[in-house]
């Protein structure tokens, strides 16, 4: 039982991960769109920062 419950942790955590990844990449392409370049360095330095 110990197991399973640190293998849904671990899931569960990359899934997390997973979806702050997609968040800061989506935001990425819309800061690029809208031409935010001070927002475009701040979206790359936190993607350099959590990968």
């Amino acid at each position: 039982m110990n197991q399973g419950r640190l293998q849904s942790a671990r899931k569960a955590r990359e899934a997390h991960r997973e979806n702050i990844q997609k968040s800061l990449e989506h935001r990425l392409q819309v800061a690029k769109i809208k031409g935010d370049e001070q927002l475009i360095r701040q979206l790359e330095a936190e993607m350099r920062y959590s990968s």
